[in-house]
């Protein structure tokens, strides 16, 4: 398979949201000693796909190509190469993040960002499993959640909060999730107690947990999320937010975010063991559907609507 000399990918041209950026036919460099290119089959979607781009930020410089992750096959090495797992060769099936790019026909990238995809992972699952099964294993990190403690998060049935629940049953920790009732049974199908939010959720959580809530994980960022957490959980070390940092700032409790060089080392640190473990079955990517690559600004309008009830993916 020759490596493509161009190919389609979309940049965001000027800050904004999805409708402002272009699908643009981009030359894809040969890959240099320490680089892959990839022909990309699917792409995860994410938020963090449009909200990087919607305002300026420093160190990032228009055009932005979108897309921190995807599966594909490997179509060229740079010369002396390995890929993150080890060897690749030329056809390989492969699972990349963390990129720039990723909403591409094919895209170029660092070796030390390529893993082996695990044969039982479509593509589609595959593309959406390492941003947020890294961010999970970083809350559960940074909370210190060991085996038999119960722990409350927060948005449970979502992309991240799922994650969270297989992860802790790893761990062997107990979870109380939060969720819409129609949300209920993808909460219990991954391992979790589900509770609705809303008024009175301070109490069900009490009640649900029938002892001490060891740790709190928000994936939402609501008041009610941050107050509930405040209140049933005493050391707010064992508290953490994706979302609320303004709250995390002031109450003196965890925010983690991508973009922070220790978030980026821990990342970093479990790609390679969450494949592992979804290679084995014990981690899975429920997803909801797919779009085709042009149509990436649909799919994150969709995205947007706030339950999906599943992963999006992108198929070039």
């Amino acid at each position: 398979m020759a490596s493509q000399k161009t190919g389609r990918q979309w940049r965001a041209t000027r800050w904004g949201g999805p409708e402002t950026w272009e699908f643009a036919e981009v030359e894809v460099p040969e890959p240099r000693q320490g680089e892959v290119t990839i022909e990309v089959r699917a792409a995860g979607v994410n938020p963090a796909d449009y909200k990087h781009v919607s305002a300026p930020r420093e160190g990032l410089e228009l055009p932005v190509p979108i897309g921190y992750e995807v599966a594909g096959v490997i179509a060229a090495m740079g010369p002396d190469t390995e890929i993150a797992s080890g060897g690749g060769a030329v056809g390989d099936a492969v699972v990349a993040f963390r990129i720039q790019g990723g909403y591409a026909t094919a895209v170029t990238v660092p070796a030390k960002d390529v893993f082996a995809k695990p044969a039982r992972l479509a593509d589609e699952e595959a593309a959406n499993l390492l941003l947020v099964g890294t961010t999970a294993a970083q809350m559960l990190d940074v909370t210190h959640v060991r085996a038999g403690e119960t722990i409350l998060v927060h948005g449970a049935s979502g992309a991240v909060g799922v994650s969270i629940l297989q992860q802790a049953a790893e761990i062997g920790a107990r979870v109380i999730g939060t969720a819409s009732e129609a949300s209920f049974a993808r909460v219990r199908r991954f391992g979790g107690l589900p509770i609705a939010y809303g008024p009175g959720l301070a109490e069900r959580a009490t009640e649900a947990a029938q002892g001490p809530i060891a740790a709190a994980l928000d994936t939402v960022g609501t008041d009610e999320a941050i107050d509930v957490s405040l209140e049933l959980v005493p050391d707010r070390l064992r508290i953490v937010t994706i979302v609320a940092a303004q709250r995390a700032q002031q109450e003196g409790f965890h925010a983690v975010f991508g973009a922070q060089p220790e978030s980026q080392a821990f990342r970093d640190s479990v790609r390679g063991p969450l494949l592992e473990l979804a290679g084995s079955g014990r981690l899975q990517v429920p997803m909801a559907r797919t779009y085709p690559l042009a149509d990436a600004p649909e799919a994150l309008a969709f995205l947007k609507e706030g339950h999906p009830g599943g992963k999006l993916a992108l198929l070039p």
